[in-house]
């Protein structure tokens, strides 16, 4: 069976019983996590999802009651130490126990209650009578746990790393004898930690390891003799899985709600056994843990009950309520853990399945594994999958490129040690000499630094929660084999039935066929199915490389040069080389005020700026639209520092020393972005300190600003690939509700009803300055601003595709940046807009828009911009609204036509007919002519009043210029005022076609100076009486009967 059948949801079935709760799953998870659309989550080790249902419930509890501090009595008092008491038993219900038998100490994490014990354990010094106290852990344990042996050896205590091996393999019985004796005589307090789950790996430790270690037959207890106590870290096993204290009596048991719940974070607690309790002593104490204390005397008396002496100050209540709603719709949603146990493992066991299985084209492993056994059992292995990509070559591919790749696909996993380098060590043989080598190499926890000398630092982590699904494993396989797996795609199929056979409570073991069916030889013997044609010892198939004509050398076509890190290039034949690489290259940078480095995915504004080096004049010039030309001084490197402000800056986690390039520069940038920030540029004598990089004995090389190389070399077949792609991609695959995926984060999608029956799909994009304000604001926000005095564009695009395309985001980038706002309408039956294109409906629809822009803008101008066939819709929209006795503010004509008969090329609505081409749209071309679709601009700009401005480019193909001079000379002709109709067109050499002026950097000065201009005659219209203007519409509608052009001259008793 081959991997695309494999990769499906009847296979999964096949293989894992248990998937999902009662109901359907994808409506659940779309109902209670609708932000996951377009995300594969798989770092639920790290942090689970909340689901939106408990912190609906949860604002609407805090909305309703009054919580006040649970250290007062009064009724709000009462109300929240109440509520928390009932938490704390609710998390002892959850884990199987009561109050009688454990106490919840409530803390801001797993990670301080780890802290608690090792600060508050009795550790004792060694003597010569007795011996001191050890400090026992798995070396497969969590940094935290480990962590606890600073305070320990402090206080004397012995640190004892145990090997998961050597807990059970060096066990003695402990048989009544001398050792016992021994044993039960001394009472030096020991403590074993160990996790209940591998975060590393997702092995599942056998909980029995707490009797066993209590009762001194395992190792070290069976060695050491004392009273021992064991601490069982649940944080990750807890996010998936059932535990029952009644049956594994740990005597302290650190808990993390965010990885149970995802909210709320900055919580947890430490669930302490009772008859442990009296062990542990506190130094310390702050509000609420005193029964009473003397402020001249060291006197301190400590409260009774163990939460409150161990909880300083006031817990975070509010956060302890939310628990209480997450709770509650964890057993909604999911009927309890037994249920997310099954569902998640099943998950994980099927990826590890096809991921063990998967091969290269030459039959090479695609992945090595990192776990203890095969997924036999949700009881011995968690949700986690641990593992590093190998090439075709069986090299291990770095977690970092990993990481980078995934984040493409907005696949979101974990790569590192994760805070396990016990588990890292052992599964990745690294010994710790090769820890303290890469260490002096310049790798640290948390960094790129993936592999050293061809060894890998760190691995590739999925895990999985019981919102997870199906397509989660499916999106993940698939990324695998689109960006690591060399093609074709082979699965080792025995491999595959082996693990599909392997035994488990979840999986069918009878009647069920066998997913690799056995193909007999010659002498009847099953073997494999045979593999592909010959591969040579490299991997690749030996007859695709043809030999007997010698490559072509690779040809340099185009050089880009980025002067200023973020911003846009500046293109050059050729070019000087320095010691960073190209002159000039990323020399420069843009900081914020805290001397940040910005870049385009914080302020995506940057690659509006167009620097240019002139070597010539010594001297580097900025642009932008709406700007003046900066000059920026390219002085000798050996003044820089003694004539500007030197300061720090930090490059992909590198220091560098830069030299700030004054006030001016800094003026600059702040007016254009809208937020204060400076231009630095690197120091002469500034070196990168490398830290992501490794200290080999190799020469590496001087960097500048740039990220990680000094040239980036792109093979323009791969950019043709990808253009290829893009261009592939129909129109409506896009999702139009979703806008920010096309970097639109200050646009709402929402849909108007102009008629009954009719849903018009449209974007509301704010100003850009106020895109920060929007994040996270709803529709009756986005209305509220329409009345802020910024002129509002209706941008009507045009024939073809949706309000998404390319050009039309492009304009909507351009006006939101000069302060416009936008709403861009998709007609009838275009994109998510329902009904049927028409030339009626259309115009209708559009004055509906204008007027609901009107009735909530407060008296902010409002401008019909059409491009192409919107053009035609501008216009009839225009008069239809004069006929009404509303004369539009101002109207722009992009690429416009003089009328859609002959001049458009084709019917209008042709793209009606992607599906059926030559059918259909001869159908709607003789629809179109029966319903006489004419969008007459001709006949209309001789009825319009009003500011009115041509935009239209030379090399237009689809509409030419002349039907844009033309119409400009009929609207001229008639209102004779070149201020109030104006025309602008542009170089046929600049290549903006038909769909294009968005890209000319004038657009934006253009437009802004055009609606200035307007601003003071638009202030003056209509301010006559009702019966001028019914006149006016009166004479309007003779003229358009007898279709004679209207003589008309601004006078003080008709419209200006």
């Amino acid at each position: 069976m081959d991997f695309s059948r494999l990769c499906t949801l009847g296979t999964f079935r096949e293989v894992c019983t248990h998937y999902g709760y009662s109901g359907n799953l994808e409506d659940l998870v779309q109902e209670e996590f609708p932000r996951l659309k377009g995300v594969t989550y798989l770092d639920h080790a790290g942090a689970t999802l909340y689901p939106d249902s408990a912190v609906r419930e949860f604002s609407q509890d805090i909305s309703r009651n009054v919580y006040g501090n649970p250290h007062s009595h009064n009724p709000s008092s009462k109300l929240t130490h109440d509520t928390v008491d009932r938490v704390r038993y609710r998390i002892l219900q959850h884990f199987h126990t009561t109050p009688e038998e454990y106490t919840v100490i409530f803390t801001s994490g797993c990670t301080a209650a780890l802290k608690l014990v090792a600060e508050a354990f009795p550790w004792v010094a060694p003597t010569a009578a007795e011996p001191g106290s050890l400090f026992c852990y798995l070396t497969d344990n969590h940094t935290s746990v480990v962590g606890i042996r600073g305070p320990a050896s402090a206080q004397g205590a012995l640190p004892l790393p145990v090997s998961p091996r050597d807990v059970e393999g060096r066990a003695r019985d402990g048989a009544p004898g001398r050792d016992g004796d021994r044993r039960g005589a001394c009472q030096t307090p020991h403590l074993f930690c160990y996790p209940a789950q591998s975060n590393f790996s997702g092995r599942k430790y056998p909980l029995g390891h707490v009797r066993g270690i209590r009762a001194g037959r395992l190792y070290p207890a069976c060695e050491h003799r004392g009273r021992w106590f064991v601490l069982l870290d649940a944080a990750a096993h807890a996010a998936c899985s059932p535990l029952d204290l009644q049956r594994c009596a740990a005597d302290f048991v650190p808990v993390s709600f965010y990885k149970m719940f995802g909210f709320p974070t900055g919580l947890g607690a430490l669930l302490v056994r009772n008859r442990a309790a009296g062990c542990l002593r506190k130094s310390y104490f702050g509000g609420g843990t005193a029964a009473a204390y003397l402020a001249g005397e060291n006197y301190f008396v400590p409260t009774a009950n163990l939460s409150d002496r161990f909880e300083d100050g006031t817990i975070s209540f509010l956060d302890i309520i939310a628990l209480n709603h997450s709770f509650d719709a964890l057993q909604r949603i999911t009927g309890g853990m037994d249920n997310i146990q099954l569902h998640a493992f099943g998950l994980a066991r099927y990826t590890h399945m096809l991921l063990s299985s998967l091969c290269h084209g030459n039959g090479r492993p695609v992945a090595q594994m990192y776990t203890q056994g095969q997924f036999e059992s949700p009881s011995t292995q968690g949700a986690i999958l641990n593992f590093n990509l190998l090439d075709c070559h069986g090299h291990i591919i770095g977690y970092s490129q990993v990481d980078k790749l995934a984040s493409l696909y907005n696949i979101h996993l974990r790569t590192g040690c994760f805070c396990n380098t016990g588990a890292c060590q052992h599964f990745l043989d690294i010994t710790d000499q090769a820890v303290k080598k890469n260490l002096q190499a310049g790798h640290v926890c948390g960094d790129s630094i993936d592999l050293v000398d061809g060894k890998p630092t760190g691995s590739v982590r999925v895990s999985f929660g019981y919102m997870s699904t199906f397509d989660n494993c499916r999106s993940f396989l698939n990324f695998v084999v689109d960006c690591f797996v060399e093609k074709p795609v082979r699965v080792d199929q025995v491999k595959l039935e082996n693990l599909r056979q392997t035994q488990t409570a979840m999986c069918r073991t009878s009647n069920q066929k066998p997913l690799i069916e056995p193909v007999a030889n010659e002498q009847g013997d099953e073997t494999r199915r045979p593999a592909e044609p010959l591969l040579d010892e490299y991997g690749g198939h030996s007859s695709v490389v043809d030999t007997s004509h010698p490559k072509s050398p690779y040809t340099l076509t185009n050089i880009y040069i980025y002067p200023i890190k973020s911003c846009a290039a500046f293109e050059v034949c050729e070019w000087p080389v320095g010691a960073s690489g190209l002159l000039y290259d990323r020399s420069w940078m843009v900081v914020n005020s805290n001397g940040v480095c910005l870049s385009q995915k914080r302020e995506p504004r940057l690659c509006q700026i167009l620097p240019q080096v002139h070597l010539s004049s010594g001297q580097l010039t900025l642009r932008a639209p709406g700007m003046d030309n900066l000059l920026v001084p390219l002085e000798s490197l050996a003044s820089l520092k003694t004539s500007q402000r030197v300061c720090q800056s930090k490059v992909c986690g590198d220091r560098v020393e830069t030299v700030d390039c004054g006030a001016e520069a800094a003026t600059w940038l702040s007016d254009f972005l809208g937020e204060p920030c400076r231009l630095i540029r690197q120091s002469p004598d500034s070196v990168r300190d490398g830290k992501k990089r490794l200290k080999t004995g190799a020469l590496s090389a001087v960097l500048s600003l740039v990220n990680e190389a000094q040239y980036l070399l792109i093979n323009r077949a791969s950019v043709d690939l990808i253009q290829e792609q893009i261009r592939s991609r129909a129109p409506f695959v896009f999702d139009l509700s979703q806008p920010s995926e096309l970097a639109l984060n200050h646009t709402i999608n929402m849909y108007l009803t102009p008629e009954e029956g009719v849903s018009l799909g449209v974007w509301h994009t704010v100003p850009e300055n106020k895109w920060k304000e929007a994040q996270g604001k709803g529709s009756a926000w986005y209305r509220s601003s329409l009345n802020d005095e910024s002129p509002i564009i209706i941008y009507l695009h045009g024939k073809t595709q949706t309000r998404a395309a390319r050009h039309r985001v492009g304009v909507v980038n351009v006006l939101s940046a000069i302060g416009y706002h936008v709403l861009s309408m998709d007609y009838r039956g275009f994109g998510d807009s329902t009904g049927e294109p028409k030339e009626e409906d259309l115009t209708m629809d559009t004055c509906w828009l204008y007027r609901w822009a009107k009735e909530h803008s407060g008296g902010s101008r409002v401008i019909i911009w059409g491009h192409s066939l919107g053009s035609g819709v501008a216009t009839n929209t225009a008069v239809r609204l004069m006929e009404q006795g509303v004369l539009v503010d101002g109207v722009i004509l992009e690429g416009a036509f003089k009328n859609a008969q002959p001049h458009m090329p084709r019917n209008p609505f042709v793209w009606y007919a992607t599906l059926y081409w030559m059918a259909i749209e001869r159908f709607f071309l003789r629809d179109a002519l029966e319903k006489n679709i004419i969008f007459p601009n001709d006949e209309n700009v001789k009825k319009m009043r009003g500011p009115l401005l041509f935009l239209h480019s030379e090399d237009d193909h689809i509409t030419g210029i002349h039907n844009a001079q033309q119409l400009y000379q009929i609207a001229l002709s008639v209102q004779q005022d070149p201020e109030r109709v104006r025309m602008v067109t542009f170089e046929g050499s600049l290549g903006y076609l038909h769909n294009g002026l968005y890209r000319d950097p004038r657009l934006p000065t253009i437009i802004s100076c055009s609606v200035q201009q307007d601003r003071e005659r638009v202030r003056m219209r209509w301010r006559r009486s009702s019966a001028l203007r019914q006149s006016w519409v009166t004479w309007l509608k003779v003229a358009d009967a007898a279709r004679e052009p209207i003589a008309f001259a601004a006078a003080r008793d008709g419209p200006t």
